[in-house]
């Protein structure tokens, strides 16, 4: 006799996986044979109720909130033409689950069964959503935009400092509160900064990884491009050594906007002089905090920039930025500037 290979699971499907109904379908039906097989108290009926499609022809999304009983959720299926009947999904849900069932936002897919979504609900395979945060906001703006979620639950409590939160894709659940969402931002880039920082480039007049930071931040609304954003971090750490000005606009719109609200005009020369420690047109070396919320490349840039002599850059019509070692190869770069921008 050949030996019995051993047994291997299927992967878990995603609550939205095509195929998870079938599967789960499967499951449900041994489920309830092995109910029925150990109770004769269970009728056919009951059985054959449980495992049927459902009557949802199309997917339907139900929340289910804290502290639902059976009989209330069974009600919301119901309500949401998921289940034909509530009082028989409550049966399911004391058969199949003993009323152990998980609050939360749920698919149900077209024809479903009872018993499916039983054990749907019993093992809290509820929705994922899925929230973004772009590389340059604030964090007045990514506050802004959690506090827009609607399922998600609290304040984010005490604002964190700007900077601290990484860019990157978060995912969440019905229930969720935006104040750990918030704390999983922070880990994230305190985790990234410090593995990067690990790795810099030697010689960089740069002291603490927080500087790095607040470099980086500048570099990131400085420029759009990737391939830029290496160059333009050497052309400040050029200024840098040679005791210049960093003069980046976009540290005046933040010095003046604190980074709650987009600037309502182009910056004049009044702005230049605006007094604050973050302009860098008015005030010496770094700004004491960063601008934003850099990305990885950003930081990447600024701890390993290109080495090169240019001293200035400036917008060339394209997306990109002419660079110049000389101020009057820059004024020559800033008049077509302006020529493009009258024309």
């Amino acid at each position: 006799m050949l030996p019995l290979e051993p047994h291997q699971p299927n992967p878990p499907q995603s609550a939205k996986h095509p195929a998870r109904s079938g599967i789960l379908s499967g499951i449900a039906k041994r489920v309830c044979y092995l109910i029925m097989a150990g109770s004769a108290l269970v009728p056919a009926s009951i059985f054959a109720g449980l495992v049927m499609p459902g009557p949802a022809v199309d997917p339907v999304t139900v929340v289910i909130p804290h502290g639902t009983s059976t009989r209330g959720m069974g009600d919301l299926l119901a309500a949401h033409g998921a289940v034909r009947s509530s009082l028989l999904f409550h049966i399911g849900a004391k058969l199949m689950a003993a009323h152990v069932l998980k609050e939360g936002e749920y698919q149900i897919t077209p024809h479903e069964s009872i018993a499916d979504i039983v054990l749907m609900i019993h093992e809290g395979r509820s929705v994922v959503h899925r929230f973004t945060v772009a590389e340059g906001l604030t964090v007045a703006e990514v506050v802004h935009n959690l506090n827009d979620i609607p399922i998600l639950e609290g304040g984010v409590g005490p604002l964190p400092d700007e900077g601290s939160l990484m860019p990157e894709t978060y995912r969440y659940n019905y229930g969720d509160t935006r104040a750990s969402v918030i704390v999983r931002m922070r880990k994230g880039m305190t985790d990234m900064l410090a593995d990067l920082w690990t790795h810099r480039d030697a010689n960089l007049p740069l002291t603490t990884p927080q500087e790095a930071l607040v470099l980086a931040s500048i570099v990131e609304k400085e420029t759009g491009k990737a391939a830029e954003r290496p160059r333009i971090a050497g052309v400040f750490y050029n200024r840098l050594r040679q005791h210049m000005r960093l003069q980046s606009d976009p540290t005046v719109i933040y010095a003046i906007t604190k980074g709650r609200q987009v600037m309502d005009h182009a910056l004049s020369h009044d702005d230049l002089s605006f007094p604050s420690p973050i302009n860098t047109y008015a005030s010496d070396g770094l700004p004491p905090q960063p601008i934003c919320n850099p990305g990885r490349a950003a930081i990447e840039a600024v701890l390993h920039p290109e080495t090169h002599d240019y001293l200035y850059f400036v917008a060339d019509g394209t997306g990109g930025h002419a660079f110049a070692s000389t101020l009057d190869e820059h004024n020559r770069n800033v008049a077509h500037w302006n020529d493009i921008n009258n024309k």
